[in-house]
Formats: structure tokens, sequence, C-alpha cells
């Protein structure tokens, strides 16, 4: 069962990045002037879009190889919500993402704080998706 466990893993790994972004990063980020706002978020957005998204693929594939050894349903659930942020991230959070990488940070105005605040309550659901595939792992492991 080392694959569940390290499913389990993945998704905490997962959730823990993505509630510092939302806990830690992005009241921070929101404390700098607009200028400098985009100037972080573009590379941390780049990095922070690489870690997530091979977290969560790791534990929507390891999530499913194991519901497929064991059928315990606890693992499909966990591995939907882990892969769930990638049709959720390309369909909802993408199109902002691609505005505000366009934007030249001599550029930023009140728009684009507005585009960032928004971003960083889209990314609470890739948080919330994480947390669900943790307990979900966990709920799986368990029984």
């Amino acid at each position: 069962m080392l694959m569940g466990q390290l499913a389990l893993l993945a998704a905490a790994v997962f959730t823990g990045a993505a509630l510092y972004i939302n806990v830690v990063e992005q009241p921070a980020r929101l404390e700098l002037d607009d200028r400098y706002q985009l100037i972080e978020w573009k590379p941390a957005y780049e990095r922070g879009f690489a870690m997530e998204s091979s977290l969560a693929f790791a534990g929507f594939s390891l999530g499913l190889a194991v519901w497929w050894e064991v059928r315990h349903a606890g693992w499909l659930v966990g591995a939907l919500l882990m892969i769930a942020n990638w049709p959720f991230t390309l369909l909802v959070i993408k199109p902002l993402n691609k505005k505000l990488m366009a934007l030249e940070p001599a550029g930023a105005d009140r728009e684009s704080r507005a585009m960032i605040e928004r971003w960083g309550s889209l990314h609470a659901v890739r948080t919330a998706l994480g947390f669900a595939a943790s307990l979900a792992f966990l709920w799986a492991s368990v029984s």
C-alpha cells in the first residue's frame, strides 16, 4: 500500500503548498504597490504552477492506481479531486493568468491589482480541492 501513502503524501504536499500561497504569499503580495505586485506574481506563478501541476498529476496517478488495485471509493474520489485541479486551472484560471502575464509592470494599475486579487480567490479553490483529496485519501488509507 506504499502507492496509497504516496498518493496521500502528494495530496498533502499539494495542499500545503496551495495553502501557503493563499495564507502567506498572496497577502504579502497584496501589500506591495501595483507594479511590484505584478513583478512578484509572474515568477511566483510560474514556479508554483510547475510544482502544483506535478503534484496534482502524481496524486491523481497514484490514487487511481491504488483504486484500480483495491477498489475503495476513497482512492477514486481523491484521485478525481486531485486531477480536477487541471481542468479548473485550464478553464477558469488560465484566461486570467494570460492577461496578467501579458501586462508590463510599468502599466500595472488598479485593474491589475483587481486581477491578482481575483487570482487569489480562484487559487483558493485549488487549495480546497487538495484538502478534500487529502481527506479522501486519508479515509481510504484507514479503512
